[in-house]
């Protein structure tokens, strides 16, 4: 495999884009290598690099059917899910915390899972 081209920030030619402008696009790299690099210098750290992809290989975002709608709604739903209370907290539970922030405030309020 040979090098890949090295382009500076924001100096990199057209016709090349990162996934994020690819997906803004409406496009996704579609099974292609990587064609070239951004490297952003930085101070006393190595510098922050970008993966380019070629704009004309890239194909259209595939579309959302139905069954991968339902399944990211089912997986959103067990991310708002307490394990504790089993209600809906409206939000994502913080990993952190491991369960709803009512339910790490209020100890005594939960069931207890010990016994």
């Amino acid at each position: 495999m040979g090098a890949l081209p090295e382009y500076r920030w924001r100096l990199a030619p057209d016709g090349y884009a990162t996934r994020r402008q690819l997906r803004a696009m409406g496009l996704r790299p579609g099974g292609q290598d990587v064609a070239a690099v951004v490297c952003r210098p930085r101070r006393r750290r190595e510098p922050l690099v970008a993966f380019l992809y070629r704009i004309e290989l890239a194909r259209p975002v595939r579309p959302m059917t139905p069954g991968r709608t339902a399944a990211l709604a089912a997986a959103m739903r067990a991310r708002r899910t307490c394990p504790a209370c089993r209600r809906d907290a409206g939000y994502c539970i913080p990993r952190s915390l491991g369960m709803c922030v009512a339910c790490h405030d209020s100890p005594s309020d939960r069931k207890d899972t010990t016994s």
